[in-house]
């Protein structure tokens, strides 16, 4: 830390306990000063020698003495003392902590140089200009003591003198940093492949470009605005950088931010939380989603107001690709039913949609009037929804159509698999055990049958919650899929004889279908299913009998599998009921129809 002393003479200032300041001289004290309960006993002739103020004051003829009420100084008493022992010029010390009220009190009590030249005024501008302004952390520590000396501090420049000087030193480049900083953080993701050996010679260690973030963490809200805006200004700092200044801020300031009890704070934490949310870059990525939801899970909680909640919204909607479920997991104010607030990220999910739209549009989304496929953070986001929407499922009091409108806001075409969206309707089934039939059929109808893997199809045919019509329909789809898939099988393993017979190679004909994925995590029965038994059934029997009826060998027609279906579910209490009107959809399905093959044997006669 820099320091200056001031004057030569012995310090003969004496306290005796009881707020009385007395200059120890063989003259005897003419003037009494009073700051507040504080008394100074000095002499007329060292105060009138340095100080206009006093000489306006103090009349110049008389043997009296003389008394003076001061209810106004800057700095108060421990200032003014620095005045007066400059007066008397007694040595002083002046540093970043006292500077600004020694300042501040000079100008009060009119030290300038019309009165004596090198005037207290004078070398403390030129400590500031030459010193303190010159050093990083010195600047720092003055800013902050600025605050108290309003509006002094601010009419004599020293605020904006300190902050052009922070702004100006972390906006250089961090090969002409050689000042000293705090920094116990990790460095940015970008830059840890700085510091790698290179040629067999480590490298110095190279200066962070978030060197400067640690050290502002110390200022109050108002001084932090000040500095940021400044530097974000000055333009010559990343802004995944700036963005991280005010995160490592948040989180110093409000450290339960980042924890699941979230903060119960006043009305000096709920304006701290609409400056933050402010300060923060508006390019996209300079701060993470995670951060910008925590931002958002405790302005909601405070109601911090909708123009926050709103911009948050809009932040959070341009990066919701970057989430996890746990993130969006944000509690509802209090008055609610529901555990989590499915409002507040049905409306983030559909800024997303809407700015996704928007940039689909400017590359092109249409060509020759097919739709472009979903982008790939579209897919991410609709795995995301789907997580959440299964979390959510568990909570009893959620509404059956917040629960629709927010999976219907990611198009189906955005889930090429539909085993996330297939577990969250189960689990609400599940959890909401009194649901009517025409809600079921809703839910069912937010999955589509043909996108489920064959492991969701395995588990949705024994699933009991299910409607009859889904059942149906999931079987359907993955018996018309595995008789395509064994199509093919055939054609390939005609395709490999006839060229090997031609040319006499060895073709690999492996067994590989290029089917969907299943969602991980995904529960199973470990029941043998209807449909594994039609398979074994199939194989079992596949080798021994030939294809009479035109199609390939071990294939069983859909008509086979539903008639086990409907014999074996159909009948049942809560369906045989409930869902006649479901056995229609046999006669819906597109079945070819088959004609009995003609005997070649005479009939009886």
């Amino acid at each position: 830390m820099k320091f200056m002393k001031l004057g030569s003479n012995p310090d003969t200032f004496q306290d005796d306990g009881s707020e009385v300041r007395i200059v120890e001289t063989e003259l005897v004290s003419d003037i009494t000063v009073r700051l507040g309960n504080t008394k100074f006993y000095l002499h007329k002739f060292p105060l009138l020698s340095k100080c206009a103020r006093f000489q306006k004051l103090i009349p110049t003829t008389g043997d009296e003495n003389i008394d003076i009420h001061i209810h106004d100084i800057p700095g108060g008493p421990k200032a003014f003392e620095i005045c007066a022992k400059f007066c008397y010029g007694m040595v002083v010390t002046l540093n970043a902590y006292n500077v600004v009220a020694a300042r501040c009190a000079a100008e009060y009590l009119e030290m300038n140089e019309t009165v004596d030249k090198g005037n207290l005024i004078y070398k403390i501008d030129v400590f500031l200009s030459s010193s303190i302004f010159r050093s990083w952390k010195d600047s720092i520590i003055v800013l902050g003591t600025t605050k108290a000396h309003l509006p002094w501090s601010e009419d004599l420049k020293l605020v904006s003198h300190c902050i052009d000087s922070i702004a100006s030193k972390a906006s250089v480049d961090t090969s002409k940093v050689e000042w000293s900083y705090t920094y116990n953080r990790k460095k940015l993701s970008t830059e840890n492949d700085l510091d790698m050996q290179w040629n067999g010679v480590k490298k110095q260690p190279s200066v962070p470009k978030d060197w400067w973030v640690e050290d502002l963490t110390d200022l109050d809200i108002d001084s932090y605005k000040q500095v940021i805006s400044a530097i974000k200004t000055m333009g010559m700092v990343p802004k995944d950088a700036v963005g991280e200044a005010i995160k490592a801020y948040t989180y110093k300031k409000l450290p339960s931010l980042s924890k699941v009890s979230m903060i119960h704070g006043d009305g000096k934490v709920r304006a701290m939380l609409v400056t933050i949310t402010c300060l923060l870059p508006s390019e996209k990525g300079s701060v993470s989603c995670s951060f910008l939801l925590k931002l958002l899970r405790a302005t909601n909680l405070l109601k911090c107001g909708e123009m926050c909640r709103k911009e948050l919204v809009k932040r959070i909607g341009r990066q919701l690709d970057e989430a996890s479920v746990s993130d969006l997991l944000i509690p509802t104010v209090d008055g609610e039913t529901t555990g989590y607030d499915i409002d507040m990220i049905l409306s983030i999910v559909e800024e997303y949609v809407r700015q996704d739209c928007k940039n689909a549009q400017k590359h092109n989304a249409e060509v020759n009037g097919h739709v472009q496929a979903p982008s790939a953070s579209m897919i991410t986001v609709a795995k995301v929804v789907d997580g959440y929407l299964t979390e959510v499922a568990k909570d009893p009091n959620t509404p059956v159509l917040k629960f629709i409108n927010l999976a219907e806001a990611i198009s189906g075409n955005s889930r090429p698999v539909h085993d996330g969206i297939y577990r969250a309707i189960d689990m609400y089934m599940k959890e909401h055990p009194s649901l009517s039939k025409s809600d079921k059929k809703k839910l069912c109808c937010l999955m589509d049958c043909k996108k489920l893997s064959p492991e969701a199809c395995a588990h949705a045919v024994q699933n009991e919650r299910l409607p009859l019509r889904t059942v149906v329909q999931v079987l359907y789809h993955e018996q018309t899929r595995a008789s395509a898939a064994a199509t093919v099988r055939a054609d390939s393993i005609c395709i490999g004889s006839y060229e090997s017979s031609r040319s006499g190679a060895t073709t690999n004909t492996e067994d590989e279908w290029d089917g969907v994925i299943a969602v991980e995590d995904l529960s199973l029965s470990s029941k043998t299913t209807k449909l594994e038994k039609c398979h074994s059934a199939e194989k079992s029997h596949g080798s021994s009998k030939s294809t009479t009826n035109g199609k390939a060998k071990g294939g069983a027609t859909p008509k086979k599998v539903l008639g086990k279906m409907l014999s074996s579910k159909a009948l049942t209490g809560e369906r045989s009921s409930s869902d006649s009107s479901d056995s229609a959809i046999l006669r819906s399905q597109d079945h070819p129809k088959r004609t009995p093959s003609r005997s070649t044997k005479p009939s009886a006669a």
